[in-house]
């Protein structure tokens, strides 16, 4: 029962990182690798400014403004210096590194009897692993409405317009460049605050933690898509991505429950997305040979 717990958990604080890579891989059609730098970048604000006594609501949310910062510096990378997408992302993602070296001071950083969102005065009589459940369940709820909300403003038609159809966009009077920069800001800043939730979890920030990290995200958002295959609302899609990232979760439990080593999650964790990519490939290979089979008989 702990290890379920625990997997819902784990899967609903890192559902954000699914959230954030949506709004930019799904919705504006933007391949952003700065993920891999602003995942760890909230993680090392948000441990720093906890061990010097900063509140960890407090933390968490200026995590998730240094990582807007971030996805700003991508952004006006690619609409304003021309560089590549790609390119861009690593350009930042790079840069980044050095600077969450900075801000911790060394290569890790420790929570060890420090306050955290996860361990408050309201948190401390549940049982194991449930104020994980609690907390983040609650953010995910928050975060799912707000940006359920913001895409049906016209400033989020005018962002998600921008991934459809860039040119047809731009026909319509819609500043492409802003709402790419908007949409990179607002897809790192969850990310960042992803990368808050998790160290403050885990008790420790590393500035290694986000190798591989977009893996995980892609894991989170095509999962969900591959589970509920039917057409769904916008707003369903954004919970599907949160589903998920808790699916996901499972994968891996699964996983060591077998005896697997921990230290090939990464490469379970590429085989898990190969396969999920693969799968409607698959159903629809199986679908046609059983036509084939049916044409046969008859």
């Amino acid at each position: 029962m702990s290890i379920i717990v625990s997997a819902v958990g784990q899967g609903l604080i890192w559902a954000m990182l699914g959230l954030g890579l949506y709004l930019s891989f799904r919705i504006l059609n933007f391949p952003d690798m700065t993920v891999e730098g602003t995942f760890p970048l909230g993680a090392a604000v948000a441990v720093t400014g906890i061990s010097t006594g900063m509140n960890p609501v407090v933390a968490s949310l200026l995590a998730a403004g240094v990582g807007a910062l971030a996805g700003l510096v991508t952004g006006l990378l690619y609409t304003k210096g021309q560089i590549p997408i790609l390119l861009a992302g690593i350009l930042t993602m790079t840069a980044v590194y050095s600077v969450n070296l900075r801000t911790m001071g060394q290569a890790n950083r420790s929570l060890l009897g420090a306050k955290t969102i996860f361990n408050g005065s309201l948190l401390k009589h549940l049982p194991e692993n449930f104020p994980t459940v609690a907390v983040g369940l609650v953010i995910a709820v928050v975060m799912v409405s707000a940006l359920a909300y913001f895409l049906q403003t016209e400033l989020g038609q005018a962002f998600i317009a921008t991934g459809d159809n860039p040119k047809m966009a731009q026909a319509m009077g819609i500043n492409t460049h802003n709402m790419t920069i908007l949409g990179l800001m607002l897809s790192n800043a969850l990310i960042a605050f992803g990368g808050s939730l998790v160290a403050q979890n885990n008790g420790f920030a590393d500035v290694n933690m986000g190798l591989g990290i977009i893996v995980v995200a892609l894991a989170s958002i095509i999962i969900g898509e591959v589970v509920f295959v039917e057409d769904v609302t916008l707003t369903e899609r954004l919970i599907t991505v949160v589903i998920g990232s808790i699916l996901y979760r499972f994968v891996l439990v699964l996983v060591l429950a077998l005896g697997l080593n921990a230290n090939d999650l990464n490469l379970f964790s590429a085989i898990i997305l190969g396969l999920a990519l693969l799968l409607p490939k698959l159903r629809q290979f199986f679908h046609f040979d059983r036509i084939l089979l049916g044409r046969r008989a008859d």
